[in-house]
């Protein structure tokens, strides 16, 4: 009777392996640029998956890192900064840190530039996670009062601008 229950056990941690294995295919991340024309600035809102950013930025590092960590949001700030860059006219944005908030296993990550202009002619880079995840894709949504749509990053396509495609 040990050994039944001991071969059931077994089965189930290894059914239960094999589906958290599988639960997570797909990496991606969402970036949300917004014109506020108020403030005469641009909006962002990164969405990445927690542990696809603490993982990678643990192998970087080579340090264990998760939320917990007394530098999180300093590393997770460098690491947005190095990897995430708006230019426009040939001149690169500086993207003001608003900061960070864990929810439900996402991080969502707040950074504002000054900004005069229509979205048309902004170059976007957009490297988040690309060099650690073969299938990483990042998605930037973007509008004004007269431009929306999206751009698609990935390890083979990491620099996009937004054109008028009407």
């Amino acid at each position: 009777m040990f050994i039944s229950l001991a071969k059931r056990f077994f089965v189930l941690l290894l059914c239960g392996l094999a589906a958290n294995a599988a639960a997570h295919r797909y990496f991606f991340s969402i970036t949300e640029l917004s014109l506020n024309k108020n403030n005469q600035s641009i909006e962002i809102i990164h969405q990445i998956t927690a542990h696809d950013i603490d993982n990678a930025i643990a192998e970087i590092n080579q340090i264990h890192f998760s939320v917990a960590h007394p530098d999180y949001e300093t590393i997770i700030r460098q690491y947005i900064e190095n990897n995430f860059q708006l230019d426009y006219q040939g001149k690169t944005l500086v993207l003001n840190w608003i900061g960070l908030e864990v929810i439900k296993g996402n991080i969502f990550i707040y950074q504002e530039a000054k900004f005069h202009h229509s979205l048309l002619g902004l170059k976007i880079t957009n490297k988040l996670l690309t060099d650690h995840y073969p299938k990483q894709i990042n998605t930037v949504n973007f509008h004004d009062k007269a431009i929306k749509g999206s751009l698609t990053f990935k390890r083979s396509v990491t620099i996009n601008e937004i054109e008028n495609n009407n």
